[in-house]
């Protein structure tokens, strides 16, 4: 009967372990998840920024196309 019942907190125990290392586990996802989302709200807001600038960017600092010579291979 004893050795049941060290049989049963054996078990008891290896579950505890695994149970706390499963809770590390689901922290560290959980930190990772977190870092990677604050990424992306940046890279939102700097790609934002970009798309407004381009928009903004006066069309004569860009070459017109049909003042420019064709390549010598035409």
């Amino acid at each position: 009967m004893t050795t049941d019942i060290k049989k049963l907190e054996d078990k008891i125990s290896d579950l505890e372990c695994q149970m706390a290392f499963q809770e590390q586990t689901v922290e560290e996802l959980n930190d990772a998840l977190s870092q990677q989302q604050l990424l992306i709200t940046n890279m939102q807001v700097q790609m934002k920024f970009m798309v407004g600038k381009m928009k903004t960017m006066d069309s004569s600092n860009m070459a017109d196309t049909s003042e420019e010579t064709p390549p010598p291979h035409y």
